[in-house]
């Protein structure tokens, strides 16, 4: 078993405020499935309820120092009446690893919010 780093991320709004700070509280590496299997803490005390995956997904990406194409958040729950959610996701070493092993509903959950067609 490696050291475990606790890493954090806070994001600033335009307003000054931040809405959502990131804590890694462990990181476990699967060299069979050639990843490193993630579990974090996200405070979202300003945004009102559980933040967007693909949001929490950029910010972990971005303490992890890793490409977002090989982040992938497998699960993320807030209880109820609470400011925190927890989560697990898995940072993968290459793109195709990842598209290997992540099921299709995971990789679609992850994936940018689609915006509405405007209706001509």
């Amino acid at each position: 078993m490696g050291n475990i780093k606790v890493k954090e991320v806070r994001q600033i709004n335009r307003h000054g405020r931040m809405p959502m700070k990131i804590k890694v509280t462990s990181q476990q590496h699967n060299p069979l499935l050639e990843r490193t299997e993630i579990a974090f803490e996200v405070e979202h005390m300003e945004t009102g309820g559980t933040p967007p995956r693909f949001e929490v997904r950029k910010m972990l990406a971005e303490a992890l120092k890793a490409d977002l194409e090989r982040v992938y958040i497998s699960r993320m729950e807030t209880k109820t009446g609470a400011i925190t959610a927890f989560g697990k996701a898995n940072v993968y070493e290459s793109i195709e690893q990842a598209k290997l092993l992540e099921p299709q509903h995971i990789i679609a959950r992850n994936s940018p919010p689609e915006k509405p067609k405007a209706e001509e």
